[in-house]
């Protein structure tokens, strides 16, 4: 029986390193996905889409950011699902069951709350603020992620962040303690 001779090059192999990448960031990734759709099903589907389709490229993408090629695959791929379905059928967020009390739920109740919001914003305020806010992309990495102009995250950024701000504060905002708010 012959045996195949392993020449180690010192440099890590390609599926190692893949999995490290895998192993550090799946979080974040995660995270970003779901605010992206607003169902844990969904969002395990497209981070498991983004991650294949890192990994086919892996070979042209390991010695740049492959954390943001993979949340560019995120967002490409959450806005073909929109494109292909057309029309996404939202739950209202009234509608949407209450998570049973336990240890921390009062986090992922705000949780909870922050990802009905953010479902209620259109789709493009949706994602400026999730790269801007949530991941924590500077201005100008949002654009670039997103192929739009400085001026549109920026502007996009402010209309969402106000919706989000009315969503969150509920009826009990006027247009008095909004205009406080605005000069704090």
């Amino acid at each position: 029986m012959e045996h195949a001779a392993v020449v180690r090059t010192g440099r890590p192999e390609p599926d190692s390193e893949f999995a490290a990448f895998v192993r550090a960031s799946s979080a974040e990734l995660g995270r970003v996905a779901w605010y992206l759709c607003g169902d844990p099903a969904r969002a395990e589907d497209l981070l498991q889409h983004a991650l294949l389709r890192t990994y086919l490229a892996w070979g042209r993408v390991r010695e740049g950011d492959p954390l943001a090629y993979t949340r560019r695959v995120l967002s490409n791929a959450r806005i073909d699902t929109w494109r292909k379905h057309r029309r996404e059928t939202l739950t209202d967020p009234a509608d949407l069951p209450d998570l049973p009390a336990d240890d921390g739920a009062s986090a992922r109740a705000e949780q909870d709350r922050l990802g009905r919001a953010l479902r209620a914003l259109p789709t493009q305020q949706r994602r400026v603020v999730v790269l801007r806010h949530l991941v924590g992309l500077s201005e100008a990495e949002t654009a670039a992620e997103l192929g739009v102009s400085l001026g549109t995250v920026k502007s996009t950024a402010s209309r969402g962040l106000a919706r989000l701000r009315d969503l969150l504060d509920g009826p009990a905002t006027t247009p008095a303690t909004r205009a406080e708010r605005t000069t704090r």
